[in-house]
């Protein structure tokens, strides 16, 4: 079973049993090894899995489909995602993750990528649903080889070779995985490392018995916030499901704005590349692309999502990039996403100063942001364009990613989700009030 609902702007997502099942991951695996065969991409890959219970039944599924096409695969078994990306840049191999990333527990899905961990097109994207909701093709006569191996240290040495980390004083951090795959590969990456560390919820569990592994959400965080005030930490980490994403909290137990994480790292790779590239997303704060000026970088700015923002990495060589949505890219880590490496990063800038984190990052606060708001809207293209007629004469308008307004000190991004159905609302501003002015009178058109 397989509804065409379950591919999504960027990757694979559905429930399991409802969307899709086994038969449908033999089918998906199955138009995966022709789409790769075929526009001449490769005759194998390699595949992991995260700790979602179905995750077993679906990467073999996805496994014996492939090799039904004659396609080689090799498999890494339980990985975080950006553990999957080191493997498909390290074996020069496209790749494939089983995982619903911050879902539901009864959720599954699927990120794909071509060799080097580079990003697929979302025309490649829309072969491979075609195919698979064809419905099954003959296997060949000689199917494809597997082969499985273990990659965690590798990945682990990868990301500790590319932070300087002479640590020299000793953090105490809260680390909450949440019960997903940062459970499994903290031990590798930081565990050589002088830290103190308060761990939560570093049992795998794909039922996600203490908290949902969705970090956007504020009550996700409470936890390692209580944690962080209650042992005295210096700063907390808190990861999605999969793990390629890292919240930081700061020693007061408040979050700090990805933003602020994106201008802080960039700050740091801009001092050891000077004059290079970063990436941000149409709604990351305003002072990102100021810092990166300050610094003398070039700013360069891509629509919201993985594929998007690692599409613009490799065109512009950019070294480092960032999303509001904490997922962090690296030139040097095939220009994928990587909370292990943002948090190293943290790590290196905080214990080399006297300083706090909140004063470390204090200085990129220059703006006062509403938080992502969503909206179910029946008509998501009708209500934009009713905003966008409100304010075309209140600021400029950019399209690049839904509708961009910008005024005398304030911003805002009104856009469809890539994911849901949902429109997204972000607004920031110089003054807190007008923040709040402009948020107000956009939901209220959005929402009549």
């Amino acid at each position: 079973m397989i509804t065409p609902a379950i591919f999504k702007a960027n990757d694979i997502r559905g429930v399991v049993g409802d969307d899709w099942d086994a038969e449908g991951a033999h089918a998906i695996g199955a138009a995966w090894a022709e789409v790769l065969r075929e526009t001449g991409a490769g005759t194998a890959f390699v595949i992991g899995r995260d700790m979602r219970t179905s995750s077993p039944q679906l990467a073999d599924a996805v496994i014996a489909g492939a090799r039904s096409r004659g396609t080689d695969v090799v498999d890494v078994g339980l990985a975080s995602t950006d553990q999957l990306w080191f493997a498909s840049g390290h074996l020069d191999l496209p790749g494939v993750m089983l995982t619903a990333s911050h879902n539901p527990g009864e959720y599954n899905g699927m990120k794909l990528c071509l060799a080097q961990a580079a990003p697929i097109s979302p025309e490649l994207l829309d072969e491979v649903a075609r195919r698979a909701l064809a419905g099954p093709g003959e296997p060949v006569a000689e199917p494809g080889t597997l082969t499985r191996t273990d990659v965690l240290q590798g990945y682990a040495n990868r990301l500790l070779s590319l932070v300087p980390l002479d640590l020299r004083r000793q953090l105490r951090v809260v680390v909450d995985a949440g019960n997903g795959m940062a459970g499994h590969t903290l031990p590798a990456v930081f565990g050589g490392l002088d830290l103190d560390l308060i761990e939560l919820y570093t049992e795998l569990d794909g039922t996600f018995p203490n908290h949902p592994p969705n970090p956007l959400d504020p009550a996700n965080l409470r936890d390692a916030q209580d944690a962080v005030r209650r042992h005295g930490a210096d700063l907390g980490l808190v990861f999605d499901g999969d793990a390629d994403r890292c919240f930081i909290i700061d020693e007061h137990g408040d979050a700090v704005d990805p933003s602020a994480i994106t201008a802080l790292i960039a700050v740091q790779e801009l001092h050891r590349e000077p004059g290079a590239t970063i990436v941000c997303n149409t709604i990351s704060s305003r002072s990102v692309p100021e810092v990166v000026e300050e610094m003398g970088g070039r700013i360069v700015v891509s629509r919201v999502g993985h594929t998007y923002v690692k599409t613009a990495m490799a065109e512009h060589r950019a070294i480092f990039g960032g999303e509001h949505s904490a997922h962090y890219y690296f030139r040097d880590f095939w220009g994928a996403d990587t909370g292990m490496l943002a948090a190293l990063h943290v790590f290196s800038m905080l214990a080399r100063s006297d300083e706090p984190l909140s004063r470390l990052i204090s200085r990129f606060h220059r703006y006062h942001p509403s938080g992502e708001l969503n909206s179910t809207v029946a008509d998501t293209d009708d209500a934009i364009e009713q905003v966008a007629e409100l304010w075309r004469d209140r600021g400029s308008i950019d399209r690049t990613d839904g509708l961009t307004v910008t005024g005398e000190g304030w911003r805002f991004n009104l856009r469809a989700s890539n994911t849901e159905p949902l429109l997204r609302l972000n607004v920031e501003a110089v003054e807190h009030n007008r923040m709040v002015e402009i948020r107000d009178e956009v939901l209220a058109t959005v929402r009549a």
